[in-house]
């Protein structure tokens, strides 16, 4: 029987379409099946990008023997874990409780009824198969002790999860956050921690926002903590291996502490996060920011690469933007990326080859495999428009390489990530094509993902998915659509961004100031899944803090910031222990400090005037500043535009708290002394 995996959406479940295993999507359907044969389940969670998944299916679901012990053992289930991040929530859960670790591919052996009783990651096929056959003796003889591990771990899995309360982070636990990501920081090479490395998106908008309330008090100058921690990681990953020093955007992690070899595969989220982490960071004249002045123009180039990138390899025909780029490429790891000197000479003549080599660090022993390099930039180049044309023939020459598979499903939150960032970048780097694409993929995700006024997670060729969107889809997305609507002024994105605010009030609370990460009408699993620490993309949880509270500096309403103020609550308790867990709610929380701000903008559309304040704005403001645009004359419907006129037909701005605005200015120069004050 051939599996039932063709008629998915995503490309991870598709690229095992034509396996000998029988797979079944995740369902009931499956579960119904493995009642009636009387068999486990194995469930398989992965997702397209992923090398070590690769792996395995070449090495086991590839090959004839494995899929028939498989097949006649169990009701084999594939899961894309970025389709349905519920699942691989709970089996993570369970894989970490039992293992003491996890990662993808994540194997899982369950009961008919769902309840997993073994659970691992990759296993070679030797091991593989004896693990098949050792699970399936088990069923057979020892079957109670089985459903017992399976209930015991189901019990503890799915109890109250009650945190300790606490007020939202105020300065003292944001300075105390600071410090505790100092005893962390990495002082040679940036970043913290050990290897791996993760890229730590969303503590660079924290620090980046700390460095800049600290450096106002400041009467020295001197260089803040949190601004020589975010300028320090920062320049380090945009000189290293992790970031694509040819065609732009960052790769998932760096497999050692100095940023030099990265695991390859490039995700949009990560991506989407560090553009605007590295717009924030360049965005005011060198010396105002985190970065020395030196390495200023370095971090705006990485934001414009970034974004160009993106634009480049991960748009879809659609408009929205795909969720990545594969590690391999030609069945190996990194081939499309990395380089050896006698590559280099292929593509240039022997000065730019030596010129190459030497500034990108190739050399002959190699920092990667089989004497292969990655380019890295380990200094600012002597001759930099002789990189910019080395570097240009090189990419030229490597897009005639096999690329790496895209992963070309569109998910909603990533796309809420790249739409804010993208929306902020275009004002900032003065780039309306990024503005005009952000508004691109979010009008796909309303139109393509919204149905009966809940959101679907995934779409792909313009047909969307059949999940539910969880929390950091509906949380995400209403932050880019209110980042939006603050640079193009349509009002609609904040009454569509309102809409999904109300769906998480009313659909994901916990009773207790929290979030569910998915819906109460959502599918039942063994366990409700509830993790409020920011990992590689921000929490459920810290996404909805931010967007109710921009959302309620817009409309004034006392109901979405009473939210946003509960939701902080564990960022309070993470600070101190586990600082690295919580970027996004500490940034979050530096955006509660200063009130937030709001910036009202009015003015004529076609007034260049208008572009100039809201850049100002956008510039200068706190990061966190909440910014809204009009025309003056209609508000739309937004209660933060009310009474906002232009004066004297010239456009204005209006710096505000809590609804009550300072005198309106119609220069930049008097726009940035208020927001300075």
């Amino acid at each position: 029987m051939p599996n039932r995996l063709s008629d998915a959406t995503s490309p991870y479940l598709l690229q095992h379409a034509d396996n000998p295993v029988e797979w079944w999507p995740w369902g009931e359907e499956a579960f119904a099946e493995a009642r009636r044969r009387d068999v486990p389940v194995l469930v398989s969670v992965g997702y397209a990008a992923c090398h070590w998944c690769h792996v395995m299916a070449h090495e086991s679901f590839e090959d004839p023997a494995t899929a028939e012990r498989m097949n006649a053992l169990f009701v084999n289930v594939k899961v894309d874990r970025e389709e349905r991040p519920d699942v691989d929530a709970v089996y993570m859960e369970a894989t970490q409780a039992m293992t003491g670790q996890g990662g993808w591919p994540m194997t899982v052996f369950a009961t008919p009824d769902g309840a997993p009783f073994y659970c691992g990651t990759y296993f070679p096929r030797d091991h593989f198969q004896r693990l098949l056959e050792g699970v399936a003796t088990a069923w057979r003889d020892r079957r109670d002790e089985l459903l017992q591990q399976g209930e015991r771990v189901v019990n503890a899995l799915s109890g109250p999860r009650t945190l300790a309360a606490a007020p939202p982070p105020g300065r003292q636990t944001l300075d105390l956050a600071v410090r505790a990501l100092a005893s962390d920081y990495d002082h040679t090479n940036g970043g913290f921690g050990a290897a791996p490395k993760f890229p730590p998106s969303m503590l660079l908008s924290f620090l980046t926002a700390q460095h800049e309330r600290t450096l106002s008090s400041q009467t020295t100058g001197e260089p803040t903590p949190a601004g020589l921690m975010a300028g320090g990681t920062a320049v380090a990953m945009a000189r290293g291996g992790i970031y694509d020093q040819l065609g732009g955007g960052f790769a998932r992690y760096s497999v050692d502490r100095e940023w030099v070899v990265p695991h390859f595969e490039k995700m949009l989220y990560d991506n989407a996060l560090l553009l605007r982490a590295y717009t924030r960071m360049s965005r005011r004249p060198p010396g105002s920011g985190p970065a020395e002045n030196g390495e200023h123009a370095l971090l705006r180039r990485v934001a414009e690469e970034t974004a160009d990138w993106m634009l480049r390899d991960l748009r879809t025909p659609q408009g929205g933007f795909a969720s990545s780029l594969d590690a391999d490429s030609e069945g190996e790891e990194g081939t499309y990326y990395v380089w050896t000197p006698a590559q280099l000479r292929e593509v240039l003549d022997p000065e730019d080859a030596e010129f190459a080599a030497r500034v990108f660090g190739v050399t002959e022993e190699g920092t990667f495999e089989r004497g292969a390099s990655v380019l890295r930039l380990p200094r600012p180049p002597a001759d930099a428009w002789r990189h910019e044309r080395v570097r240009a023939a090189l990419l030229r020459a490597r897009q005639e390489r096999v690329a790496p598979d895209r992963d070309d499903k569109v998910v909603a939150a990533w796309n809420g990530l790249a739409v804010a960032a993208l929306a902020e970048a275009g004002v900032l780097l003065e780039r309306p094509d990024l503005v005009d694409a952000a508004r691109t993929a979010a009008d796909l995700v309303l139109d393509v993902h919204v149905r009966d006024g809940r959101l679907m997670r995934t779409s792909r060729d313009g047909r969307v998915g059949t999940s539910a969107g969880v929390l950091e889809d509906y949380a995400d997305m209403a932050e880019g659509l209110l980042t939006l609507h603050g640079v193009t002024g349509q009002a609609r994105y904040v009454h569509e961004a309102g809409r999904l605010l109300d769906t998480i009030l009313e659909h994901f609370g916990d009773g207790e100031g929290g979030f569910f990460d998915t819906a109460d009408d959502a599918e039942r699993l063994f366990s409700r899944p509830q993790d409020p620490t920011d990992n590689v993309t921000p929490s459920g949880r810290s996404a909805a803090a931010s967007a109710l509270l921009t959302y309620a500096a817009l409309t004034g309403s006392r109901r979405h910031r009473d939210a946003a103020e509960a939701a902080l609550s564990p960022v309070s308790l993470l600070a101190e222990k586990a600082a690295r867990f919580a970027g996004w709610g500490l940034a979050t929380g530096e955006a509660l400090l200063s009130g937030p701000r709001a910036v009202a903008v009015v003015g004529d559309p076609g007034d260049p005037q208008v572009d100039v304040l809201v850049n100002t704005a956008l510039r200068w403001a706190p990061l966190g500043t909440v910014l809204s645009r009009g025309d003056g004359r209609e508000d739309g419907g937004v209660p933060l535009l009310r009474e906002r006129a232009a004066i004297d037909g010239r456009a204005t701005a209006y710096v505000c708290e809590g609804f009550t605005c300072r005198l309106p200015v119609t220069s930049p120069e008097e726009l940035r002394q208020q927001l300075s004050g």
